[in-house]
């Protein structure tokens, strides 16, 4: 279990630094008016600090490491 969340950690820091962020949308008011609808959205962006991706990348490896040097 140790190994899989370290894999985890390290797979998403790399994302991380790829990246930088992500977006999503969100669907902020829709009204309908007769037949006709209207939707508001909105795209929000999250950016992921430099300092997250390199801390999820070394608890990640120290995870790993501790996993495979522990006897099961």
């Amino acid at each position: 279990m140790l190994k899989a969340v370290g894999l985890i950690l390290v797979i998403a820091g790399v994302l991380a630094l790829a990246y930088g962020g992500f977006s999503y949308i969100s669907d902020t008011h829709t009204t309908t008016v007769g037949p006709v609808a209207v939707s508001v959205e909105d795209k929000e962006t999250v950016n992921i600090p430099v300092w997250a991706g390199i801390g999820a990348i070394v608890v990640g490896g120290v995870m790993l490491l501790v996993g495979w040097n522990k006897k099961s």
